[in-house]
């Protein structure tokens, strides 16, 4: 459809489509599109993924507006979808993500691009050995205590990494308790950069619940981010792998 006008709603399909080379034709992103850095400056802010400013997209006037299942929310989207095109991706695991990228390249005119960025992950990210496979709770949130269970891409990008989701018996983002973290005795706690900050600050909280378990800040785009990011992923997770197995020896 070769759209001249795109509103990007999901920060990692914002990336995708200035390494598909259609950032000149992207006018509005939301405040957490921060990718690349030196190009997403001078585009218009359309407020949060969950927050957005609808007066302000329909200024923009976008003949394309890319959206996301669990990053939007349905009320907002069907509010645009009344205006215009709205192209709405829903991505759980790795293959999904291939599939947005194909998709998203598609609408944009640029199928080869995304070729080249699929073949490129899938010819890089690929499972790590599955043994040992260390149960890792991984964090996304504080007060509450909130983590990434089954069903979610961060639970396929750990299975691929190759450890083991402490929670997989849950679905989704479920808030816990810290008993229910010590009843689960994970090998690794992963505390996520993003969406809450977490710092170095915060690795004596978790020390204090589960004192045997090895605690990590860990990169929340390069598990989370299912665009052209994921080209990034492997050695990100085999340089973690190789830095958690040396801390055990």
């Amino acid at each position: 459809m070769n759209p001249k006008r795109i509103v990007s709603l999901v920060p990692s399909q914002t990336e995708l489509l200035f390494d598909l080379g259609v950032g000149d034709q992207l006018v509005g992103i939301t405040k957490f599109c921060i990718h690349p850095a030196d190009k997403v400056k001078g585009k218009a802010i359309v407020g949060g993924t969950k927050t957005l400013n609808i007066n302000t997209i329909l200024t923009l006037q976008p003949d394309l507006i890319l959206a996301n299942k669990e990053e939007n929310t349905r009320e907002q989207i069907e509010a645009l979808q009344q205006q215009y095109f709205v192209h709405i991706t829903d991505v759980a695991t790795l293959p999904d993500a291939v599939s947005m990228i194909r998709d998203v390249g598609a609408l944009v005119g640029k199928q080869p691009e995304a070729e080249t960025i699929v073949t490129r992950i899938e010819t890089s990210l690929f499972p790590l050995p599955q043994s040992p496979r260390p149960s890792v709770a991984y964090f996304i949130w504080r007060k509450p205590y909130m983590v990434a269970a089954n069903d979610t891409f961060i639970h396929a990008m750990l299975e691929i990494a190759g450890f083991r989701n402490a929670f997989v018996n849950q679905t989704r983002y479920p808030e816990i308790t810290a008993e229910e973290l010590q009843a689960v005795q994970p090998d690794l706690i992963f505390l996520s950069s993003e969406p809450y900050p977490f710092t170095e600050k915060h690795l004596a909280e978790f020390t204090t619940i589960c004192p045997l378990a090895k605690i990590r800040i860990v990169d929340g785009e390069l598990f989370s981010w299912y665009g052209s990011r994921l080209l990034r992923s492997s050695d990100y997770f085999r340089n973690l792998r190789t830095e958690i197995a040396q801390q055990s020896s």
